[in-house]
């Protein structure tokens, strides 16, 4: 069985510097970690290894960098990575982030199941899977919170759906979002660090991939781009009320809807 998990790297502060000229985050020279979603996202791809006698790869792309988030995932059990960078790839949007995952899927030949986090830290739309199964024609679930069973053919999975939580079975191959509650995600082991020092990336480009047309990939490739970036607004001003209850409730009410909180 063959499981492929995807894993990003984010900033590791939330003080970013934005590119002025496309507006995306400068990733290179910040210090980053792997996306705390995505730990579960491997956490669960090897428990599912050791119990269906399988291999996980891990797929991520970034800048040169990235490296060290996939060195880190095989010191969480990780057997296999693979690193997409390339220029064309950069600026690239959720759309052709997912396409450009999906095309480094298939030059990889395509997985039993396809596991991701269930969204990102910095941009939080929590899209890239789904898209991802979209763009590779195989069908998708997400919000798993529980692995019930697995066999050659599918797993079981328990949905955290708004209202419900719902059991469904999905055939191979597939993709599934992992939730924070399906497993505790392991610590990095020395052990495993010492025995995979040595332990090659595989890089990708653009060459690599069935599609090289640089019209689909990073900016050129992405339908929605930033227009405007700036910081939220703080303040510090305070206002004290000394007032009867019955009033107080009337001039908080007053202020919330000033405010647009209501």
């Amino acid at each position: 069985m063959k499981i492929v998990v995807c894993i990003k790297q984010v900033p590791d502060s939330s003080k970013v510097d934005i590119d002025p000229e496309n507006m995306t985050l400068k990733r290179y020279g910040v210090e980053s970690k792997i996306n705390p979603f995505d730990l579960y996202a491997i956490e669960t791809a090897v428990k599912l290894k050791q119990t269906m006698n399988g291999m996980v790869c891990a797929v991520s792309m970034g800048p040169p960098q990235t490296e060290a988030a996939i060195r880190e995932s095989y010191m969480l059990g990780v057997d296999e990575g693979v690193l997409m960078t390339d220029r064309n790839f950069a600026g690239a949007d959720v759309l052709a982030t997912s396409y450009a995952l999906s095309q480094g899927i298939l030059a990889g030949g395509m997985p039993d199941l396809i596991i991701c986090g269930r969204q990102t830290t910095d941009g939080d739309t929590g899209q890239v899977g789904p898209e991802i199964a979209e763009f590779l024609n195989i069908p998708h679930l997400a919000y798993v919170n529980r692995i019930v069973q697995a066999d050659q053919d599918g797993i079981v999975v328990e949905m955290d759906m708004p209202e419900t939580i719902e059991t469904v079975r999905i055939g191979f191959p597939c993709l599934i979002t992992v939730e924070k509650g399906i497993y505790q995600p392991r610590l990095p082991s020395f052990k495993l660090k010492m025995e995979t020092r040595e332990r090659p990336v595989r890089k990708m480009t653009l060459a690599d991939l069935p599609d090289k047309n640089p019209q689909n990939y990073g900016l050129k490739g992405s339908p929605t781009q930033v227009i405007r970036v700036f910081p939220p607004q703080s303040s510090t001003q305070r206002e004290t009320w000394d007032e009867s209850p019955e009033t107080l409730s009337e001039k908080i009410y007053d202020k919330l809807s000033e405010l647009k909180f209501l």
